[in-house]
């Protein structure tokens, strides 16, 4: 089997529907076939076999969409880069998946320089913009059909995450998983749509905004690309394109919101929005409900099981509104056919209202960390992802996550491990001892946050703390802000208790995430 057929199918069906379009230029469904065909094809004659990993590093864009179909139909491992990396971060990426082909962007070209002469196994840089070496490959290839037969254990995915750990790792994803993702975002729609939904993608789609891709191509739907999030750009472009569907993580709803001219376009059209990556206040939510209308619904998820896992639907957050507001502070019920459960510490389930960790079984559950077995082992037991994060099930089958298992930090979508920023901040001379946490925020969700003890006779300049930590770990793993104190709690062993430094700044909040 190979997923890439689905857009050849599409493209017989529909062959001049659009079905990619950004703010340069737009594809129909024949097109995009070809081009993908001729990608792969270019691919192959740079000596890439199945199996091999390729990489692609850029800003949204309709050509990182060409090159997931592209990859899934030449049989070769898609590595997506968050565009917001570091240079070192990047470089590790390309070694640690032994990368052949690096795919870029002009923006993101020196780094991918550097990943070039820093890893012999990297051959190849292919550069997309107008002459680029990525448009030459397209022009020059075969455009014969493509499609190697792919089992559905193979790897078809490195996605990195850094979760619990701290470390950047590849969760792998295999055909089955991938298929699985088909099923849960297609098992409530009609397979072939006579009108088709316009689907907005503003969040990275080389991550979770980019998990539907594959099920919007496969039913034939129209997919309109942003370059990046700004609200009157996002706001003009759902107007203007009569865009159906989107998918935003709560800190682009918190600067919708709070935007004075929300209320000066066109929203009609939208009949559905989709929200997840990071948690969001019951009262923005419902300040949210208000101004869109009765359309959202909430995925929560990982990368470790490839997409969402519950869903809190549209008729949820109606009954939030009228008469169950807990549900606002809920992440919804298990989704189609994943199982979730709350187990302690021995992996025993656990009674309805009795906090846990939770766990997932389902065949989205990723195949394990490449070449990590010692960092698979603790989150991969009997079948089962462990998230790490703590929640409660209801008598009903509604998931309320209510803290982390380990010290994880979601903000505005991505998530941050506080030991890569103390890590970074020790390489301070100023710096004695620091504790990093995660701080309510109304934008974020969760907002880094520095707490530092000054070396002796030294002085702290916060904004130049901030300043090292973003360009050593890229802008978002930066610190918000840094407080200065005198001295961090401590146990008997010397060890920083970050849950009591964490919890100063959540007093008073009725959840801890």
């Amino acid at each position: 089997m190979n997923l890439g057929n689905l857009v050849t199918r599409s493209a017989l069906f529909w062959a001049e529907r659009v079905a990619l379009k950004d703010e340069r230029v737009e594809l129909t469904y024949a097109q995009l076939d070809d081009h993908t065909n001729r990608l792969a094809a270019a691919l192959t004659g740079l000596g890439v076999v199945k199996g091999d990993r390729v990489a692609v590093l850029s800003w949204n864009r309709v050509e990182i969409a060409e090159a997931e179909v592209a990859l899934l139909k030449g049989g070769f491992v898609r590595v997506p880069i968050n565009a917001r990396l570091s240079t070192d971060e990047v470089i590790h990426v390309c070694a640690d998946s032994e990368v052949r082909v690096l795919i870029t962007d002009e923006a993101h070209l020196a780094a991918a320089q550097h990943a070039l002469a820093e890893n012999s196994g990297l051959q190849t840089l292919l550069v997309m913009g107008d002459g680029g070496s990525f448009e030459d490959a397209l022009a020059q290839a075969d455009s014969s059909p493509v499609s190697v037969e792919i089992d559905p254990d193979d790897i078809v995915v490195h996605h990195y995450t850094s979760g619990s750990s701290g470390v950047l790792k590849a969760a792998m994803h295999s055909l089955r998983n991938r298929r699985a993702i088909l099923r849960k975002i297609t098992f409530r729609s009609r397979l072939y749509p006579d009108q088709p939904e316009t689907f907005l993608h503003v969040g990275p789609i080389t991550h979770v905004s980019g998990m539907a891709l594959m099920p919007l191509l496969a039913q034939g739907h129209t997919n309109v690309i942003l370059s990046r999030f700004d609200v009157d750009m996002y706001l003009s472009t759902l107007q203007a394109e009569k865009v159906t569907q989107t998918y935003l993580v709560p800190t682009m709803i918190n600067r919708i919101l709070a935007a004075p001219n929300r209320g000066d376009y066109d929203l009609s059209s939208l009949k559905l929005l989709r929200y997840g990556a990071a948690p969001i206040s019951p009262a923005r939510l419902r300040e949210a409900v208000e101004f869109f209308g009765p359309i959202l619904n909430q995925g929560y998820g990982a990368g470790e099981v490839c997409s969402s896992v519950t869903l809190l639907t549209e008729a949820d957050h109606a009954l939030a509104m009228n008469g169950r507001p807990e549900l606002f502070s809920s992440c919804g019920r298990a989704l189609f056919e994943t199982e979730v459960k709350v187990v302690d510490d021995e992996g025993n389930a656990l009674p309805v209202g009795e906090a846990g960790e939770l766990v997932v079984k389902g065949e989205d559950v990723m195949q394990g960390y490449f070449n990590a077995p010692e960092l698979t082992a603790p989150v991969l037991k009997n079948g089962r992802y462990h998230t790490g994060d703590i929640a409660y099930i209801d008598d009903t089958g509604y998931i309320f996550i209510i803290d982390r298992k380990k010290d994880m930090i979601v903000t505005g979508g991505f998530n941050v491990y506080p030991n890569e920023v103390e890590h970074a901040l020790f390489e301070r001379a100023e710096v004695f001892e620091a504790c990093v946490v995660g701080v309510p925020d109304a934008d974020l969700g969760e907002a880094v946050k520095a707490v530092v003890v000054a070396r002796d006779g030294a002085e702290i300049d916060a904004e130049a703390l901030i300043t090292h930590c973003a360009d050593k770990l890229g802008k978002f793993k930066k610190p918000h802000s840094v407080d200065v104190v005198a001295e961090l709690p401590k146990n008997d062993a010397g060890k920083i208790l970050r849950r009591q430094v964490r919890n100063r700044y959540w007093a008073g909040s009725d959840r801890k995430v």
